[in-house]
């Protein structure tokens, strides 16, 4: 594991084995960084251009997780309880309960603070099937409601 100076960690972040965390990168609480997963930190390295002074800055907000192997490209914001699929290339910024996979990655749903598919009914209502949690689906944005 390497840890680059300007990196802020959180409570409860869990860093799974082979994981580089780069100049940039702020993990909220309770963040789930899995296996080889990768944080990239300029748009467009080039190994004769030193461009230490245009590092972007990449945010992973409470409780998201990161799946094995997944790679995301620095200047983007990964939402509160997001989950991003293992080998999943994120190259756009996340919304909060979102559920993303593929390269590039896209949303195939919601997903609960327990790590569960949401499914939402005609009134844009879910709850997860562990914790009992409710959910609110409007204008395409998931909040939890108890």
């Amino acid at each position: 594991m390497v840890v680059s100076p300007g990196v802020t960690l959180g409570n409860n972040v869990k860093v799974q084995n082979n994981v580089s965390i780069y100049t940039g990168v702020i993990c909220e609480d309770d963040v789930f960084l899995g296996p080889s997963m990768v944080f990239t930190n300029v748009i467009n390295p080039r190994s004769a251009v030193i461009r230490k002074d245009q590092y972007k800055k990449t945010l992973v907000r409470k409780g998201a997780s990161i799946g094995a192997n997944a790679t995301i490209v620095c200047g983007n914001e990964i939402g509160a309880f997001a989950m991003i699929g293992a080998g999943a290339v994120i190259t756009k910024p996340v919304e909060a309960y979102t559920l993303m996979v593929g390269n590039p990655a896209k949303q195939i749903g919601w997903i609960s603070e327990y790590g569960h598919r949401l499914h939402f009914n005609e009134k844009g209502s879910a709850v997860c099937p562990e914790s009992q949690q409710q959910y609110l689906l409007q204008d395409n944005t998931v909040r939890r409601i108890s």
